[in-house]
C-alpha cells in the first residue's frame, strides 16, 4: 500500500477529523507521516514539489499557488465559513461602525477581506470603520472585552470564551450565511499523488467524509476528538464549543460544489488576492467527495 505524508498547520479544533481519518486509513495499512508546520505557505511548498500528499488550512494561499503553476488541487472542505463579526453590546447595524475602532489581524488576512466585502455591502455609502491592526484572533477577543475595539471578527472559540465572562455582546452578521459563497479552508492535495495513487487518495478523503458526518451527527463525538488528539487544547470551554460547531453545521467535508468554489475563486479575485481568469475547472477535483458519498 502507499506511503505519503500529510502536513497539519499549528492542529486545532478544525483539525480533529483530519487526524482521526489518518488513524483510519493507518488502520487499513496505509503508511501515513504526519508533519506539523507554522504557516500555510510551507505547506504549499511541500505540496507543490511532491513532499506532502495533503495539507488542509487556508484557501487562498492554495489558489495563488495553483495560480503561479503548482500541482495542486483542493479536494475538500474543512470547516465551513465559522467567522463573524461581533460588536459591543448596543452596536446593532453596519453604519454604527463608522469611524469606530474595528479589530484586525492583518490587512491581508482573510477575514479582514469578508469584513470589507461585508461593509461595502451592507454598511451605507462613506460609512467606514477605523481599521486597526492588532494580531490574532484571541488578542482581538481580549480587546473586545477591555473595550479598547467596539468590533472585530470572531472565530466560535473565541466568542465563547468571552461569552463565558459574563460579557454581552452582539452578533452582527455571520459569513457562513452572509457570504455562504466563500470556503475558507479547504483540504488540498499534490495532482500527481491524486492520479498516481487514486485508490490512497479516496481512501484518506473517504475516511475524512465519513469522521465529518460523525461529527456532525453528535458533539460529543468531536469531544472525544479533541480529547484523543488534542488534549492540551480540552478546556472548561469545549462542550460549548463543540455544540456551537454542530448547531451551525460547520462540519462537512463534502460541502464543496462547484457552485460555491466559484463563489470563492471570485471572492478571491474581488479582493485583489487572485487575478481575472481562474476558473473552478483549474483548481479543484471533487470527484473523490463525489465518490465518498456514493
Amino acid at each position: 500500500m502507499a506511503s505519503f505524508t500529510i502536513a497539519l498547520i499549528e492542529p486545532d479544533i478544525t483539525t480533529v477529523a483530519m487526524l482521526a481519518a489518518i488513524e483510519t486509513v493507518r488502520e487499513q495499512g496505509y503508511d501515513v507521516e504526519t508533519i506539523e508546520l507554522a504557516e500555510p505557505e510551507l505547506a504549499i511548498e511541500g505540496l507543490a514539489n511532491g513532499s506532502y500528499a495533503f495539507a488542509a488550512e487556508a484557501t487562498s494561499p492554495a489558489l495563488i499557488a495553483i495560480e503561479q503553476g503548482a500541482d495542486i488541487k483542493i479536494v475538500a472542505d474543512v470547516v465551513a465559513n465559522q467567522w463573524a463579526v461581533y460588536a459591543q453590546d448596543g452596536i446593532t447595524s453596519c453604519d454604527e461602525l463608522d469611524g469606530r475602532p474595528f479589530g484586525i489581524f492583518s490587512e491581508g488576512a482573510v477575514a479582514t477581506a469578508m469584513v470589507r466585502e461585508w461593509v461595502g455591502r451592507e454598511c451605507s455609502e462613506g460609512v467606514e470603520p477605523e481599521y486597526l491592526v492588532i494580531g490574532g484572533s484571541d488578542v482581538r477577543a481580549q480587546a473586545l472585552l477591555s473595550g479598547q475595539i467596539d468590533a472585530t471578527a470572531l472565530e466560535v472559540s473565541d466568542v465563547v470564551a468571552i461569552e463565558a465572562t459574563g460579557t454581552e455582546m452582539h452578533r452582527l452578521v455571520d459569513f457562513k450565511s452572509a457570504l455562504s459563497e466563500v470556503h475558507p479552508q479547504t483540504v488540498y492535495a499534490n495532482g500527481t499523488f491524486l492520479e498516481e495513487e487514486s485508490e490512497a487518495a479516496q481512501a484518506f478523503i473517504s475516511a475524512l467524509v465519513d469522521e465529518n458526518d460523525k461529527i456532525a451527527a453528535d458533539p460529543q463525538y468531536l469531544i472525544d476528538l479533541v480529547e484523543t488528539h488534542l488534549p492540551e487544547s480540552a478546556d472548561e470551554n469545549l462542550e460549548e464549543v463543540a455544540q456551537r460547531y454542530v448547531d451551525a453545521e460547520l462540519f462537512d467535508a463534502a460541502a464543496l460544489t462547484d457552485e460555491n468554489m466559484q463563489g470563492t475563486i471570485d471572492f478571491f479575485i474581488g479582493a485583489g488576492i487572485l487575478s481575472e481568469g481562474m476558473s473552478v475547472d483549474d483548481v479543484v477535483d471533487l470527484s473523490f467527495i463525489e465518490e465518498a458519498r456514493g
